[in-house]
């Protein structure tokens, strides 16, 4: 097991050093917050102007203190800090806690306090959280630790809690107890100076007291090692994250498509996907998730059946569970059958079931364990909205009976529409680890939630591919152009690099005069196109660089004659034509890449063409991109029917679609050179032979990124 955190979480002695008396104050809360919990270990407040302290004997300093000390907490103006942790370095303190603010969060000056004293932790071996944290604790009976300020009292449980924000804490620990949701460990991590987030996912992720991990962020430390820490955890333990805050990382790189479509927090979704992390939106639904992670088994499938009392809520349920991506769950004929034999006849039968107002405890037993006992069911969400006339606490106690009775444990999530005070009785559900929520859309993203963690732990284990390419080829076009002053690589060129990399690219030929594009035209067969080709060239079809479906020299020499006449005018001038085979069919898709400064490269794929950032079908993967990444970029864009075959076309082949952006990543692992680019349109045919890219950019950086 991890000890590395021991000092931190699992001390047998706990020093507060600027405890106080005085009620109100965060000394005096901590100092009894560790009394009323019962820390199983030894306290010793620290403050020179008192002799005792809540009934204890006070110490000047902690060198003071006749015995070892495991943890300081630490409460003392921001200049105290840097002397007192010099202290617990020559007291031999294993951990320490920094509750105190004043540091890098109000600007340069604190930040060079919070340099120094990260210097003393380095010097003395030890390890810190905070500063400018909420502090925190340990429900485990052998250590029952807690040393935050908070009013609530923790209750004991399997999740463990990391937030960012020290002043969530409060609230944090207050909804958990009313939601009946209890913690292993909490800590409110705050600066980050020494221990990260990082540091504690690793330790809970061997903690045997910790089955559901729970992250409020703002800001990720290493995004490369939480990566390589949580891909690996997410697969023993859930991980649930709120991430506050969004990236501009889109609004750098204007001109590349990629750039701008990966903005507003794309990084961060992408990551945390590829990590098998479950991504919240709120506080509220962090909860509602951990509720059922840490008290239901996770579904076989996505098949879900709503049992009801009430329409309108059924039918809320079922718009829920459809448009988060799960199916709702088609009864066997017996089951239906069974379910007309014994309910009203003015039931509904069919999903959602609906055994009406005046069904009581009877009804709700047997859908409950009609649909319970159907092979084509994975889970249950039974939502109850109690009417005047039936008693409350029958229903619930038929309805626990069922789950009880349920051979197969399928997953059961409750959903009780009532007044504030809550259902009398549903107090049975949450004793049966059965989660309760008020409205059907949150009992359904907290299902889709379970549903995606199934799908995380099936998912192969892939790692990127990596093919046998020319890469001299393309170092030479790039140093070529970083030689000539040139920041992008368009045209003729940029094409080349693809072919460089094993990328099918449209048969292209480069001409400065009207006279050999008309003889190339012959040679490539018409009808084919015309692009404006030169290193200033971004946006062709804007500039009128684009000439489609030409079909006879005449044709070429007009396009050309017109095309040199639009460019000599223009800032980047003519500097010729490229003559381009023109692609029979297929989809247009684009391939992309773009830096985001937090978590490196970004690989795009969606639908192509002139109107991408008008539709914005794409998807984001952090690079680098494996064999299963790849997959799921094409088949999670809402244009995959058009791939798949739609009205009897043909299916492109996605085999070589999913190769291509694997070889693209490959580029981007080669050449961190490059910032940024769009391989667009790429057109997905049939088979390799009609699956070709017709145009590409890639934009240069001076020096390679650096991500963190």
């Amino acid at each position: 097991m991890n000890r590395e955190l021991d000092g931190v979480f699992r001390p047998r002695s706990v020093a507060v050093i600027g405890a106080s008396g005085k009620r109100g104050t965060i000394g005096h809360s901590i100092l009894h917050n560790l009394i009323e919990y019962s820390f199983n270990g030894k306290v010793f407040p620290v403050n020179p102007k008192s002799k005792v302290i809540h009934s204890i004997k006070c110490y000047s300093t902690v060198l003071d203190v006749p015995d070892a000390v495991d943890l300081a907490i630490i409460i003392v103006p921001a200049d105290h800090v840097g002397p007192i942790l010099e202290q617990c370095g020559e007291k031999g303190v294993k951990g320490v806690v920094v509750i105190s603010s004043g540091f890098k969060e109000v600007g340069p000056e604190g930040a060079a306090k919070e340099e120094a004293i990260v210097k003393i932790i380095r010097k003395y071996g030890m390890r810190m959280i905070g500063p400018n944290c909420f502090g925190v604790l340990n429900t485990d009976p052998e250590y029952s630790m807690n040393a935050t300020f908070s009013k609530a009292q923790p209750l004991r449980g399997r999740i463990g809690f990391m937030s960012q924000s020290g002043a969530l804490g409060e609230a944090i620990l207050g909804l958990a107890n009313d939601l009946n949701l209890g913690f292993s460990m909490f800590a409110s991590v705050g600066n980050k100076a020494d221990l990260s987030g990082n540091a504690i996912l690793k330790y809970w992720g061997d903690d045997p007291n910790t089955d559901v991990i729970l992250i409020y962020l703002e800001s990720f430390g290493d995004p490369r090692e939480f990566t390589r820490i949580a891909r690996d955890l997410s697969r023993k333990k859930p991980i649930v994250a709120v991430k506050a805050g969004r990236t501009d990382a889109g609004a750098r790189a204007v001109s590349s498509h990629t750039g701008v479509l990966a903005g507003l927090d794309v990084g961060t979704d992408a990551l945390l996907e590829q990590c098998g992390v479950t991504r919240v939106t709120s506080i509220d639904e962090l909860f509602d998730v951990a509720a059922a992670l840490s008290n239901q088994p996770i579904p076989k499938g996505d098949r879900i059946a709503v049992i009801t009392n009430a329409g309108g809520p059924g039918i809320l349920a079922t718009d829920a569970i459809v448009s988060l991506g799960m199916k709702m769950a088609t009864f066997d004929k017996k089951t239906t059958k069974l379910l007309r034999e014994k309910l009203p006849l003015v039931a509904s039968v069919n999903n959602p079931v609906d055994v009406i107002a005046a069904g009581g405890p009877d009804s709700y037993r047997i859908a409950m364990d009609a649909v319970l006992a159907d092979p084509n069911v994975d889970a249950v969400i039974v939502i109850f909205v109690p009417p005047v006339v039936v008693d409350h606490k029958a229903v619930i106690n038929e309805i626990v009976a069922a789950i009880d009775n349920d051979k197969n444990r399928k997953t059961v999530l409750g959903c009780f529409m009532a007044i504030p005070s809550g259902v009398a009785g549903s107090e049975q559900m949450i004793k049966h680890k059965i989660p309760v929520y008020t409205f059907p859309e949150s009992a359904a993203k907290a299902m889709s939630a379970m549903v995606r963690r199934r799908q995380w732990i099936e998912r192969p284990i892939s790692e990127p591919r990596t093919f046998k390419v020319q890469a001299k080829n393309a170092q030479k076009i790039i140093d070529d152009a970083r030689a000539d002053g040139q920041k992008s690589i368009t045209g003729s060129e940029a094409l080349a690099i693809l072919e460089a990399y094993g990328v099918s690219i449209a048969r292209s030929v480069r001409t400065d005069s009207a006279r050999e594009a008309c003889a190339v035209a012959g040679e490539i067969g018409f009808p084919v196109v015309m692009k404006a080709d030169g290193p200033g060239v971004l946006h062709k079809t804007e500039l009128g660089g684009v000439s489609t479906d030409l079909r006879s020299p005449e044709e070429v020499q007009v396009a050309f004659d017109a095309m040199k006449k639009n460019f000599s005018k223009g800032k980047t001038g003519f500097s010729g034509v490229m003559i381009q085979e023109m692609v029979p069919s297929g989809v247009e898709t684009i391939i992309g890449m773009n830096h985001d400064p937090s978590f490196g490269p970004l690989i795009m794929f969606g639908l192509g063409g002139i109107f991408v950032e008008v539709m914005k079908d794409v998807t984001f993967k952090v690079h680098p991109v494996t064999p299963h990444d790849a997959k799921e970029m094409i088949e999670s864009i809402k244009g995959y029917p058009l791939l798949n075959g739609f009205r009897g076309s043909a299916p492109v082949d996605f085999e070589c679609l999913e190769e291509t952006i694997m070889r693209l990543s490959q580029l981007v692992t080669d050449f961190p050179e490059i910032d940024s680019f769009d391989v667009n349109p790429f057109f997905a045919g049939a088979d390799r032979n009609s699956s070709k890219a017709v145009d590409a950019r890639f934009i240069l950086r001076k020096e390679p990124p650096r991500v963190g």
